[in-house]
């Protein structure tokens, strides 16, 4: 096939294993889409206006592209990125669509070039490769077709046959966007989700004017540990009463901690008054992972972990563009001792569901597929991040399969800021479960009914199921 996407993307090359898989993928590759954890802006669905510009909508927000060409010695600066100062940074969304298609060939052999072979493809109509000699007359096909009514946040997410998509909200958001959503009449399911990070981790900017805000908003004492406890309780369920199912949490270990209230009470005070002992602040943050959980236990939000990312590794790069400019580096995890006393306090509660993510493969199949597949609490979330490609996910079905099975896995999320890669980064899913489900029958693993049974589930209702949506 001359385009961009091929039929049989992703599946073996010949005999039996391809025929399955195209079987399999027949019968799943249209289900709606659920999405249950990521991070597109809840403003986009309220206001419902044209995105902007090519560049805009596909390469300034996207740190999986930019995070490529810094590499390469492109400025983020040239690519659109603002600085906090304020300095100027480029505006010309041609300007910085050319800078891209010239460095296009750099995604060669990654995700992130199938992800946007797939949109160009799929959604702008375009089958000629992008490079420097095409980077104009696909910038221009892209910009018409932006300004149609049928191109706008709603109108994609009802294309894309979106059932469901959860946005990521810091504790103190005061979800005016999903309100607005919500009084707007429009049908489209988009529910928030409760990330606490800015108010539960002392290491975060502005920590102690994050808990005089939580206070604040939320009617309760956060100088005092059961007041900031109860803060916490009135946020989630404010969130929940916008549609929410699920909290996140993005530590930097998995650690937690299962201290006395009085323990807990006297470390919460010294962590008030500014502490600056690094072990007191790592407790803190590992007391608050097993304190959320036990809300989780009481109020029913599914608990997302998603430990293991040195965040904002390059401290000149945070101070001059801050968070989420593509410098968060994965790092060793450990779960087996780390989440143990957080385990004991209520890892057998088999109506509570807490799904750990990892950025270190290596734990798969040594601690996370054999602790998920025995804690009636535990699940395991998809293959994460840097680790969201073929080839991870493929690792993610060998490693875990064998221990925790599928079932205590939670199908896939996209984890996403770029709205129009969802469909595409469902599609790879797809096709590799597909894919990995027909090797199974072809090896008499697996009988070809529970293939296509299983080839749902994955695709769709393990995280309906898992997430409560």
């Amino acid at each position: 096939m001359a385009g961009l996407t091929d039929p049989d993307l992703l599946f073996a090359g010949e005999g039996r294993p391809l025929s399955l898989a195209r079987d399999l993928y027949a019968g799943i590759k249209d289900l709606p889409i659920v999405s249950p954890h990521g991070h597109t802006d809840p403003r986009w669905y309220a206001l419902n206006e044209a995105f902007p510009d090519p560049a805009q909508l596909l390469v300034v927000p996207d740190h999986y592209i930019f995070r490529m060409l810094f590499s390469q010695g492109v400025r983020l600066e040239d690519l659109g990125v603002s600085s906090l100062d304020g300095s100027p940074a480029e505006a010309d969304g041609r300007a910085i669509w050319r800078r891209f298609a010239e460095h296009y060939y750099l995604f060669r052999g990654t995700p992130t070039r199938l992800w946007l072979d797939h949109v160009l493809a799929h959604l702008f109509g375009i089958e000629e490769p992008l490079n420097a000699a095409t980077a104009d007359r696909h910038y221009d096909t892209i910009a018409t077709l932006l300004q149609w009514e049928n191109f706008r946040p709603r109108a994609l997410f009802e294309r894309f046959n979106i059932e469901v998509i959860a946005t990521t909200d810091g504790a103190l958001d005061d979800l005016g966007w999903h309100k607005a959503i919500r009084d707007s009449g429009w049908e489209g399911r988009v529910v928030p989700t409760y990330r606490p990070d800015a108010v539960i981790d002392p290491d975060f900017e502005g920590f102690s004017a994050n808990l005089d805000r939580l206070g604040k908003i939320s009617g309760c004492d956060t100088g005092s540990w059961t007041g900031y406890l109860d803060a916490h309780r009135q946020r989630r369920a404010f969130f929940k009463g916008f549609g929410a199912t699920a909290s996140d949490h993005g530590h930097p270990t998995a650690e937690t901690a299962n201290l006395s209230d009085a323990a807990a009470q006297e470390l919460f005070n010294r962590i008030r008054r500014g502490s600056d002992d690094e072990r007191e602040r790592k407790l803190f943050r590992a007391q608050m992972l097993t304190e959320m959980a036990k809300m989780s236990r009481d109020d029913g939000l599914v608990m997302q972990i998603h430990p293991g990312s040195w965040r904002n590794h390059s401290p000149s790069m945070f101070q001059k563009f801050g968070r989420d400019k593509g410098f968060d580096i994965p790092t060793r995890t450990d779960y087996v001792t780390a989440l143990k006393p957080m385990l004991d306090c209520v890892g057998l509660e088999r109506d509570l569901t807490i799904v750990l993510f990892t950025l270190d493969e290596t734990s798969y199949a040594r601690e996370l597929a054999p602790l998920a597949g025995v804690y009636p609490a535990l699940r395991l979330g998809p293959a994460w991040w840097f680790h969201d490609s073929p080839e991870g996910m493929r690792r993610f079905r060998e490693m875990t399969t064998e221990t925790a099975g599928f079932y205590n896995t939670v199908g896939f999320n996209d984890d996403t800021r770029a709205f129009p890669s969802i469909p595409a980064r469902h599609d790879v899913a797809r096709r590799v479960d597909c894919a990995y489900l027909a090797r199974l029958v072809a090896e008499h693993r697996l009988r070809e009914d529970e293939a296509h049974e299983l080839a749902k589930e994955l695709a769709y209702m393990l995280a309906k199921k898992a997430y409560r949506l």
